[in-house]
């Protein structure tokens, strides 16, 4: 159970602190688009996006794939970017025309998993119950998008509902804090600054 504890902290840790800004960066560019009605289909894609973080996570951990870290670094931002600029392009906010959402959270994800794989991958080599451990590392994850992504559905809701903000304009104005500072992390990383 003391595995369990450890894996589950390190998991939320892994989301709920400024160490993790560009995942945070992420999910706030992910759940831009619903509101809080939309729940489900949020809880849906901040799943998606830690069995793509669980699935890189596992075959580093094999060794079956690896990435350099300078490579992912730039990559991770640049999950932020593509996201925060989808949408900008969305017309209605129907979840029909969502859909693309759930694939680009489980791609994304497998992305996002490959920078923090290397760092995991020694403490879980070394440990004999792999698959309890990346479980509670991932259930730990999970939640912690669970708390980041409620805090997004309410502060929406107060702005969208309570201060009768139009959506497009909410969306838009998370979407571009969200774009600006995934640019700056790809400009200090593409120049080593990290």
């Amino acid at each position: 159970m003391q595995d369990f504890k450890f894996y589950f902290q390190m998991g939320w840790q892994h989301i709920i602190s400024w160490d993790a800004l560009d995942h945070i960066l992420f999910i706030l560019a992910l759940s831009a688009i619903y509101l809080l009605k939309n729940w489900k289909q949020v809880l849906v894609l901040v799943t998606a996006f830690t069995i793509g973080h669980s699935l890189t996570l596992a075959l580093s951990v094999y060794k079956i794939v690896s990435i350099k870290d300078n490579v992912v670094e730039i990559l991770i931002p640049c999950t932020i970017i593509a996201t925060a600029v989808f949408n900008f392009f969305q017309k209605d906010f129907t979840l029909k025309s969502l859909r693309l959402n759930y694939f680009l959270a489980l791609f994304f994800g497998l992305i996002h998993g490959l920078g923090f794989a290397n760092t995991i991958r020694f403490m879980l080599a070394e440990d004999q119950t792999i698959g309890w451990s990346l479980f509670a590392f991932n259930v730990g994850l999970e939640v912690g998008q669970v708390v980041v992504v409620s805090a997004i559905l309410l502060l929406s809701f107060a702005v969208v509902n309570s201060l009768h903000v139009k959506r497009k304009w909410w969306v838009w104005a998370l979407s571009g804090v969200a774009l600006v500072v995934a640019l700056k992390m790809v400009v200090e990383r593409w120049g080593g600054g990290r």
